[in-house]
């Protein structure tokens, strides 16, 4: 990739998994790339240890020099940046607001890699916002990044239908190495002078807010399209969740049943050997797997091999 002659220069600056196939892809494509930045190592696991962000690991293999400031918008994080003589930088995932004084340092700007169909799903969890609302089509989006919460204008946009039981954590693999393709595309668009940008329109916004744990409770009141919905979109974290007598029961996999519902919402009951759960909207949930409190993953028929279900028996009861 060459400007005038020379590599075309840019910083990368990004933190999850999602970032790597972009940073491996400008590497391959020729790129120059003097400097990664990604987020200070995190205690992790279990035994808190610390350890490096999937952005570093992946920067190390391929032999770039990795920097890791706690936090980016500090003078000599800028007058570094300043230093390389960059023609861009990229940020995908990065974790941290990049400031206006960064943003105006090079000449083709910022460019962002952000996993939904901008304007749609602006914020933190794009993939997985898209999924549990029940969205059937999502893509990836490149904008140049301004001052505002996902706002910049628009370089390039590619779009995927969400298969009917895809995971967030599957999703985000097929978007991440769409997105690594797309952003080398919108910069050799920029380098030849073919850059198109588009405005977003506020009025379509909609909002990806960080999950929280309570967004993994599971409503039997909702209809199991949504529950559905829910639990795969919230993968790997918060997951989806309910209780069974008074204790936290994890459903690790469903799907919407053809059958009616067995009663008020909530109440379960067994057909064929399988685990049903009454919903809204005269709905039923078919568990598939599930994780009862400190035991393993487990079937629901091993489940029900270790339950005497009651009649009329509720998930859920406590948290209503």
């Amino acid at each position: 990739m060459e400007l005038a002659g020379r590599r075309f220069r840019a910083a990368f600056l990004g933190t999850p998994a999602f970032a790597v196939p972009t940073l491996e892809r400008l590497v391959q494509t020729g790129c120059d790339v003097p400097a990664v930045l990604t987020q200070p190592d995190r205690p992790k696991g279990r035994g808190q240890q610390m350890a490096p962000s999937p952005v570093k690991e992946a920067a190390l293999r391929l032999g770039l020099p990795v920097h890791q400031p706690e936090r980016v918008r500090r003078p000599e994080v800028l007058e570094f940046l300043r230093g390389l003589g960059l023609d861009a930088m990229v940020v995908v995932g990065y974790g941290q607001i990049i400031p206006q004084t960064i943003i105006d340092l090079v000449p083709f700007g910022i460019v962002n890699v952000h996993a939904s169909l901008l304007p749609k799903y602006r914020g933190a969890a794009p993939i997985q916002w898209a999924i549990a609302n029940g969205e059937t089509v999502t893509g990836v989006t490149t904008m140049r990044i301004d001052a505002g919460l996902d706002t910049g204008d628009m370089l390039g946009k590619w779009e995927t239908g969400i298969g009917p039981e895809e995971t967030a954590p599957e999703l985000s693999a097929r978007l991440a190495e769409a997105g690594a393709d797309l952003l080398v595309e919108t910069l050799i668009a920029a380098i030849l002078g073919n850059e198109r940008p588009e405005k977003q329109n506020p009025a379509e916004a909609t909002l990806a807010p960080i999950l929280k744990k309570e967004d993994g409770a599971i409503d039997w009141n909702w209809p199991a399209t949504k529950i559905h919905a829910r639990q795969r979109g919230f993968q790997p974290w918060p997951g989806a969740y309910t209780t069974f007598r008074g204790q936290l029961l994890r459903i690790a996999s469903c799907r919407v049943a053809d059958e009616a519902s067995p009663g008020e919402p909530g109440t379960v009951a067994v057909s064929n050997r399988r685990l049903l759960v009454a919903a809204g909207a005269g709905s039923a949930l078919e568990i598939l797997d599930l994780q009862p409190p400190g035991k393993r993953k487990m079937s629901a028929a091993d489940f029900l091999n270790g339950q005497r279900l009651l009649e009329n028996e509720r998930l859920g009861e406590s948290q209503q």
